[in-house]
């Protein structure tokens, strides 16, 4: 298992080179570049996303008219040279694969640059956010795993049963509604809409947090992450309440089971002595995706709905200003986080059922 943990973070370096280098390439392409952008908050003015006509990084355009002699549509009636300072500020005084390999040399030590428009580094601003995403994605994974497995189970040993019915209607409402929506209802009937008021609005802690004592500290947290978590969790239990029970109900008619149940084995030593054990199999497998899912993207319009300042509003933010540092390394912490958890679910997979051997197929 060590041997093929130690293949596998090898592995893990040309696969973030591969996927940093697309993602490079392809944001080089997309229109409205951060020195567009510099222009327009000078201008007043703002940029659309059909502004530039052709490709390079920044947005750059030839002009046409008289005594302009700027790339940037915009630009008309700045001085050149404070256009060729801002391209140096920005570092685009370089071809883009110079700055591709400055970037990805700078990465290999966690300088993740700074900020275009927020005279922050990255780094720190990846901190500060970063605690707000993993609450939500670990609350919200953690207690849909506890939910979903328990309650898969018991679907599959009552399948048929008026029990099963009632609840896979529950949990087809569920999964219809969208968890931003959800959230709408949730404000509007518990934090101050239109009927009770029972919940904050905004952040994770409250303002004099810091001064209270840790039962207080941590009562407090656990009232302003209830309504987010819980908009998360309503649309995110029904996938994999489905998939543990139709793993279970896939398992429970194999041989080995009616074998089992030969040898007088009680029910529960089948269920969760023989079955759970092959059924859990693709259930760890889907942790990481759920995961990352959660953190990253599906948290994106709870954290503005509820006013959480996480890395899904910083990144989605970072790409209407075309801010790429931050761009580039949410998407570089972000994918050594997702590799890492895949590794990690891997090697659950081995400990789960030591049958599994990825090290002897050779991957």
């Amino acid at each position: 298992m060590i041997a093929y943990a130690l293949r596998r973070v090898m592995l893990m370096v040309p696969t973030l080179f591969a996927i940093m280098v697309v993602n490079f390439f392809i944001v080089q392409a997309a229109p409205g570049g951060p020195i567009q952008q510099m222009i327009a908050k000078l201008k007043g003015s703002t940029i659309s996303a059909t502004e530039r006509v052709s490709g390079g990084a920044g947005g750059e355009i030839k002009t046409q008219s008289g005594g302009d002699n700027s790339r940037y549509r915009g630009a008309r009636g700045l001085d050149p040279a404070f256009i060729k300072e801002l391209e140096k500020q920005y570092g685009f005084d370089k071809p883009p694969l110079d700055r591709f390999l400055l970037m990805m040399k700078n990465y290999a030590t966690f300088d993740l640059g700074n900020s275009f428009f927020r005279d922050r580094r990255v780094v720190d601003l990846i901190r500060d956010k970063l605690p707000v995403s993993i609450s939500i994605g670990l609350w919200t994974t953690l207690i849909t795993y506890l939910v979903s497995i328990p309650l898969g189970i018991r679907k599959a040993v009552r399948d048929g049963s008026r029990f099963d019915t009632w609840t896979s209607g529950v949990i087809i409402v569920g999964y219809a509604v969208p968890s931003f929506l959800f959230a709408v209802l949730l404000i509007v009937l518990f934090a101050g809409g239109s009927y009770l008021s029972l919940f904050p609005l905004r952040g994770l802690t409250s303002d004099n947090w810091a001064s209270l004592d840790w039962p207080m500290r941590i009562l407090d947290y656990l009232w302003h992450i209830a309504l987010p978590i819980t908009a998360l969790v309503i649309g995110g239990f029904a996938t994999l309440t489905m998939l543990t029970k139709n793993c279970f109900l896939d398992e429970v008619n194999k041989q080995y089971v009616l074998t089992a149940r030969a040898k007088g084995l009680t029910e529960h030593r089948v269920l969760y002595g023989h079955v759970f054990r092959n059924a859990m199999l693709l259930v760890v497998a889907g942790f990481p995706a759920a995961f990352i899912g959660i953190l990253f993207t599906g948290s994106l319009l709870i954290e503005v709905i509820f006013s959480l300042d996480g890395l899904g509003l910083l990144g989605f933010e970072a790409a209407l200003n075309r801010d790429y540092p931050i761009m580039f390394g949410t998407l570089y912490v972000f994918t050594l986080i997702g590799l890492a958890l895949k590794l990690i679910s891997d090697l659950t997979y081995m400990l789960i059922d030591p049958r599994i051997d990825f090290a002897r197929r050779g991957t």
